[in-house]
């Protein structure tokens, strides 16, 4: 591995950090932070945890399509992750007879695997720090210098493919003071193996959600397929289960107060190193928005599934997505503010200031980010309310897919062939689109968000002659809903005759006039036309800022930046399985049980439903080698310290010899600015225990195919 650059030394060796916040890179983990790890109880040597040439642990995590992370845990490719990462490929493959989402779904053998089409895992193959590779080519005061780092990026990628064997991304650390190449084995033939019901994967819905004790089975299994020669391989039903380099030993001991956890995965995003502005931006601006546009949408869209079946399976994964972030931004705007982190950041700020008023480099840096912040406020809502409101309708979305054919159409001498190509593939991504839109829903959502933005962006932001002219009397309510319905009875998008005539004809004359076109384009036109280079000039001075305060504050007390922010790279992180008291007079315990479970049961009911299996086998007290004998039940979910935000759901729990005892699926409410913030008093990880997980394989599924492929630890 390459030298690294010398302020990623310092940060690496003299950092000291409070309680379990920190989310390493296992592969650049350094000496202090190992030291930690093995006296709060790791029994592994660095080498066991990450070692490029040899079996480790990191060959066991994989990053599931992108957005989640999965494990590997059997000699077969196994891989286990969480119900919510697995949901929209087993909604997408679900039909009304047979419904995998509802009624869930177990494989008895291989040939009862089902293929997920564009599911694909990536496994970590080796990290190359590349700052100087970077850096040499690029100067952060020139005014090329994102377009130069981004062909320095490219060049690195490809270099490290090995002709396309490797996927390859170049990612910065420390807003841009670091920069590591991350070099990836995609395997593109992933099956679906087995899920709970949906009211076991989702039991709680949003009213549980973030919240503690949960009682959600967040779980589904999956398996990886390859060639015969063991390589990555497109789907084909000559592949054969995948035999990985190492898989995890699942232990069903059970945890206790105390016990050492760590959880290797894939943490999406965090922004820990914010100044006061962008929280007070989020906090006060852009998070309220964001969550009134999604309450609304959810409703409209929650109000049709609730009355037909197959309308709940069309729009599942779509109303999952929403509304998990629709909830996260509420607890994220309410904690922030309980925990004052906007005066906390104030406060550095400065501390900052007085250290740096001799300093050249920094003397000026905050009246930088105050000039900055001052004049981005006014317009900080029109990207929100483009993709959260305008874009919120999946008919104003896809309506955007028929921008390439306008620009096609427009010129001179037109490209039959590439017009032709055009059509084809938007007749495809209309199936896909249609597969996922409920025509009310939507119209519903469209009148709604257009009054939204009317009401809430200011009028000289609006797309001109829109308000007024093209929606009359915008001021009044009935408007929108008037005008919609005329939108949606003259589109040609919403039927597949209309639409398939409708582009086999098309004509430049013909797209103009098609209604929900001219009604998205007016918005992203206005925003593209007026505000875009705004936006991205806002958006690259305020990271070329950031990088100067992160380096600042690393010269000024190396302690403060102690690690770089979750980027959707491979990271440890660990703690200790531990109570908490929220508030005065309340005490959380470390686990929750079945029995608990059970007890927030309503036959029939959205959210709190239970199959019938799981009920007699829960009073039966049929719990098998599942049992913990403390609770005298089977343990669903235990707490513990460990540092994780988006990204890590479905990242292994794993106890101090690195066995699986759980998967991370969820934060805690009280801790909801771990985003921004993390509170070493309150921030917990939310953890399945792996004996639920197994329970429900075995007892409710029948699988026990699946756990005899496992390997028990007693």
């Amino acid at each position: 591995m390459k030298k690294i650059a010398l302020v990623i030394l310092i940060l690496l060796s003299v950092v000291k950090v409070k309680a379990d916040e920190g989310m390493w890179l296992v592969t650049l983990l350094g000496q202090e932070q190992y030291n930690k790890m093995v006296a709060g109880g790791l029994k592994l040597t660095k080498e066991q945890l990450y070692d490029i040439n040899n079996k480790c642990l990191t060959n066991t995590i994989v990053h599931f399509g992108g957005f989640c992370t999965g494990e590997v845990v059997s000699d077969k490719g196994l891989v286990f992750t969480n119900h919510h990462c697995g949901y929209n490929n087993i909604a997408s493959l679900s039909t009304v007879e047979h419904n995998y989402l509802k009624d869930g779904f177990w494989a008895k053998s291989f040939k009862e695997e089902i293929p997920a089409p564009g599911l694909w895992v990536n496994f970590l193959v080796k990290v190359e720090d590349v700052t100087k590779e970077v850096m040499e080519g690029t100067k952060p005061n020139s005014p090329t210098y994102f377009k130069d780092r981004n062909e320095a990026f490219k060049v690195i990628a490809k270099k490290y493919s090995e002709n396309g064997k490797y996927k390859t991304v170049v990612k910065d650390m420390f807003k841009g003071n670091q920069y590591i190449v991350f070099v990836y084995e995609q395997y593109n033939d992933v099956r679906f193996v087995g899920t709970p019901t949906e009211s076991i994967g989702k039991f709680g819905g949003d009213t549980d959600n973030w919240m503690w004790p949960r009682h959600t089975g967040d779980f589904s299994v999956f398996r990886i397929y390859a060639s015969k020669e063991n390589k990555p391989a497109t789907f084909s039903t000559e592949n054969v289960p995948f035999s990985p380099k190492n898989h995890l030993k699942v232990s069903i001991k059970g945890v206790k107060e105390g016990d050492y956890t760590m959880i290797l995965g894939y943490p999406g995003r965090t922004n820990r190193y914010e100044t006061s502005y962008g929280v007070q931006l989020a906090q006060d601006v852009v998070n309220p928005a964001v969550v009134k546009l999604r309450e609304q949408r959810l409703a409209y869209m929650l109000k049709e599934m609730q009355k037909d079946p197959a309308t709940k399976i069309k729009l599942a994964g779509q109303y999952a997505n929403i509304a998990n972030y629709w909830k996260y931004f509420i607890g994220q705007t309410e904690q922030l503010k309980n925990l004052k982190v906007y005066e906390e950041k104030m406060e550095k700020e400065t501390e900052f200031k007085t250290w740096a008023k001799d300093k050249t480099e920094y003397n000026k840096l905050f009246d930088e980010f105050s000039t900055l912040y001052n004049d981005y406020k006014p317009y900080a809502l029109q990207g929100t309310y483009l993709s959260e409101g305008i874009m919120g309708s999946s008919v104003a979305k896809f309506s955007l897919n028929l921008l390439e054919l306008e620009t096609l159409l427009a010129v001179e001498k037109q490209d039959a062939d590439k017009i032709k190509a055009a059509k084809e593939e938007i007749k495809a991504d209309w199936k896909a689109f249609m597969n996922g839109t409920d025509i009310n829903a939507d119209k519903n959502i469209m009148a709604f968000v257009t009054q939204a933005y009317f009401k809430d962006i200011p009028a000289d932001q609006h797309p001109k002659d829109f308000f007024g002219k093209v929606v009359k009397n915008p001021t009044e309510a009935a408007s929108y809903t008037k005008y919609v319905g005329k939108m949606f009875e003259k589109t040609s998008l919403l039927d597949e005759k209309k639409f398939n005539d409708f582009i086999d004809k098309l004509t430049k004359e013909s797209l103009a006039k098609e209604p929900v076109f001219v009604h998205t384009k007016a918005f992203y036109d206005n925003f593209n036309n007026n505000f875009s280079a705004k936006i991205n000039a806002f958006n690259e001075k305020n990271y070329l800022l950031g990088m100067s305060y992160i380096k600042g504050m690393t010269q000024m007390n190396p302690a403060s930046v102690a690690y770089p922010d979750a980027n959707g790279t491979m990271r440890i992180t660990n703690g200790n399985v531990k109570t908490y008291q929220p508030k005065d007079g309340i005490i959380y315990n470390y686990y929750c049980t079945l029995g608990g479970q059970v007890n927030k049961y309503k036959k029939g009911d959205y959210e709190f439903d239970l199959p019938t299996n799981l009920i007699e086998k829960a009073k039966a007290k049929d719990f098998g080698q599942y049992i913990d004998k403390t609770a005298n039940d089977v343990v669903m979910a235990f707490i513990c310290t460990t540092d994780i935000t988006g990204g890590n759901s479905g990242s292994p729990v794993l106890d101090a010899d690195g066995n699986l005892i759980g998967l991370a699926y969820d934060g805690n409410w009280e801790a909801m600015s771990g985003d921004i913030k993390f509170d070493t008093r309150f921030k917990r990880t939310i953890c399945l225990d792996v004996r639920y997980l197994l329970w429900c394989m075995d007892k409710l599924g029948g699988a026990t195919n699946l756990v005899n492929e496992l390997q028990l630890v007693k």
